[in-house]
């Protein structure tokens, strides 16, 4: 299964695409993991939150695998207009699995090359 990896350092996010991660599945929201399983050797990242194949955002306060409908006041997954509206939202839970399509994470530890520079990511904005 294929995986997004989005990784935000500072004021900077990068998307990477990752083939083959059976390392991610059962890491949870929340839980760190090394850099070099999607590619950045020497970088420490921390899974925020991510999406499943249907667009579901991953909540942390709901656990395992499942998708579960739950009564929501605001926060992820859903932002009210009006002060006091409830909604019964759509969300999964915050363990990582195959349905999961986006993970995405924040650098706790940074490596000694950036992160553009693995990537190539200034070679594509210049064509």
């Amino acid at each position: 299964m294929a995986f997004k990896v989005v990784v935000s350092q500072k004021a900077e996010t990068y998307q990477v695409e990752v083939d083959e991660a059976k390392s991610l599945n059962g890491l949870v929201i929340g839980d760190e993991f090394d850099g070099g399983i999607v590619g950045l050797d020497g970088y420490t990242l921390k899974i925020t939150g991510g999406s499943d194949k249907n667009g579901f955002t991953m909540k942390k306060d709901v656990s395992g695998t499942r998708r579960i409908k739950s009564l929501l006041t605001g926060g992820t997954g859903y932002h009210p207009k009006a002060d006091g509206v409830k909604r019964r939202k759509t969300v999964r839970g915050n363990t990582i699995a195959d349905d999961i399509v986006q993970i995405n994470t924040v650098v706790t530890q940074a490596g000694s090359k950036s992160i553009a520079d693995i990537l190539g990511a200034d070679e594509e904005e210049e064509e």
